[in-house]
């Protein structure tokens, strides 16, 4: 059946971000409504994004002016911290979690009343009420998970970088039966597998498996690793003294971060990846040059 002008006089565009298919409006709707006896309570939520590169977690609270960002915590910042290499994997995920739980709560004045798992062991927990400095119980700080248009399949990074805020001292609500190691059938979780996804023991099972398999493969995936001397068993160890350094200062910064780049610079920057537009007696010239090929064949 033709649709007839009256259907098209009645339709209504969908939002420009709902056609380019970047935010699910059905789940945001339900993650910015604010009960309405809360009289103006901000209502925080845990934007979590993946790039090829990078992990982007951010505190985000909404008004009708727009999205403000309360705090942010970047995977590349990690470097500061020792962690130079697998930036977008589980581990980094957590690490980069309990980064931005750090600075919120330090942000806040709460980093000494929550201090979350300050070891973890992989076991499920949720930050409970604490006594404040004035005896009186003091609720924690409350944010809900937003993972965007990401699949939310059990032992998605989504969920570490989830669980290191949580270990941080943030509440987000949360089970356990997305976290690697949960079992289907029986509905528990092997605390042993997800510490060690925690501790990129994954990944260096990973590795012992390649070196004995395909060392050849194992040289060029992992060479950025070899060329700082760091090996399997130095992993767990790695990210252990991490966690401790991110604890003890989260808004420390990578060296040589500080310099800010001038416009001249950003600009010679920019020329680096972009292809140079030929001039009009180039293009001519390309042309006559690819005729003349033309002719002798």
């Amino acid at each position: 059946m033709v649709k007839s002008s009256a259907y098209y006089s009645r339709f209504q565009t969908k939002y420009k971000r709902r056609r380019e298919g970047k935010t699910d409006y059905y789940a945001r709707k339900r993650l910015i409504t604010q009960a309405k006896n809360k009289y103006n309570a901000p209502k925080y939520r845990m934007v979590v994004r993946f790039t090829n590169r990078d992990i982007i977690l951010q505190i985000v609270t909404s008004e009708i002016s727009g999205d403000k960002v309360f705090a942010a915590a970047y995977a590349h910042e990690l470097k500061a911290y020792g962690i130079e290499h697998g930036l977008t994997n589980w581990a980094a995920a957590y690490a980069t979690g309990l980064l931005l739980a750090r600075r919120v709560l330090k942000k806040l004045g709460l980093d000494e009343t929550f201090k979350g798992v300050e070891e973890p062991d992989g076991e499920y927990t949720l930050t409970e009420a604490a006594e404040g400095e004035d005896g009186e119980e003091r609720r924690p700080f409350k944010a809900f998970l937003d993972v965007g248009l990401a699949r939310t399949s059990t032992g998605a990074r989504v969920f570490g970088a989830m669980k290191g805020a949580s270990d941080g001292g943030i509440l987000i609500p949360h089970s356990e039966n997305r976290f690697p190691g949960f079992d289907m059938e029986t509905e528990e979780l092997d605390a042993e597998t997800l510490k060690k996804y925690i501790y990129a023991g994954h990944v260096a099972e990973y590795m012992e498996t390649l070196a004995d398999d395909d060392e050849e493969r194992y040289k060029s995936q992992f060479q950025k690793y070899l060329d700082d001397d760091l090996e399997a068993d130095g992993l767990e160890e790695l990210y252990t003294e991490a966690h401790a350094a991110i604890r003890e200062d989260p808004f420390k910064k990578v060296e040589g971060a500080g310099a800010k780049k001038s416009k001249d610079e950003w600009k010679a920057e920019s020329k680096k990846f972009k292809t140079a537009k030929l001039t009009k007696a180039q293009k001519e010239e390309n042309v006559k040059t690819r005729m003349a090929e033309l002719r002798e064949e």
